[in-house]
């Protein structure tokens, strides 16, 4: 069973929405928002799986939404304005659906998000793991926290390391140390914050210190206070 919302302005594009997914009862709707706000609240009370997204509503868009959470759920982005369609996309949303929503790309979207009939019901994540939004001037990003290999300090932001991407996000890295699972991410220092599965070798440095060499080949010292909580996590 997939536990999805649906966010959009307009009552009668709500219940049309609805209306579609009474076909697929793999699909349990928690709830409903009527603009970023109203759904900022529910995805913290509900935690859906899935969110149906409209783009473009008054008082901050499904993008500025985006850029509120600390972690995101899957999304399908739901729009009458096809402008948003690329860039949908380039923010790896789950799928994008233009309005009026035909049954047949519903049906599409929802096995894709592993809710169709012939795939198993569930778009659960990894325990510790979610989804993040970065928006670093014109390019937008929606990427998984198991593809993250390092978070670095700049100030009050944060830069993001994961594929070839590094982009600055509005959040320091004490604000994201609240939120990420410190099973997995560990705070090596002042400044980073290293997932642990990029991890490709541990070095003992002077003074009984280690550093991390990840698997990208940068190194992350571990700073001497942290040492030996890294040698307790990791059992060495």
């Amino acid at each position: 069973m997939i536990r999805a919302l649906l966010v959009d302005d307009e009552r009668l594009a709500r219940a049309e929405l609805r209306r579609l997914l009474t076909a697929h009862p793999e699909v349990e709707i928690v709830g409903e928002a009527v603009n970023a706000v109203d759904a900022l609240a529910q995805i913290a009370a509900l935690r859906p799986e899935l969110v149906f997204l409209d783009v473009q509503m008054p008082g901050g868009s499904g993008f500025d939404l985006l850029a509120a959470l600390d972690t995101a759920p899957q999304v399908i982005f739901t729009t009458a304005f096809d402008q948003y369609a690329i860039r949908a996309f380039e923010v790896s949303a789950l799928d994008y659906l233009p309005k009026p929503i035909q049954a047949a790309r519903l049906a599409a979207a929802l096995r894709r998000a592993g809710g169709g009939s012939d795939r198993p019901a569930s778009t659960a994540a990894a325990p510790g793991w979610g989804k993040l939004f970065i928006k670093d001037g014109e390019r937008c990003w929606f990427v998984g926290l198991e593809q993250i290999r390092l978070f670095e300090s700049e100030g009050n932001y944060t830069r993001v390391y994961f594929d070839g991407e590094r982009p600055l996000m509005l959040r320091s890295l004490s604000q994201l140390e609240e939120k990420l699972d410190p099973a997995r991410f560990f705070r090596a220092n002042r400044r980073h914050i290293v997932n642990l599965d990029f991890v490709r070798q541990v070095r003992p440095v002077e003074a009984g210190g280690l550093a991390l060499l990840l698997r990208d080949e940068q190194m992350v010292e571990v700073s001497r206070r942290r040492a030996a909580q890294f040698r307790s996590l990791a059992g060495i």
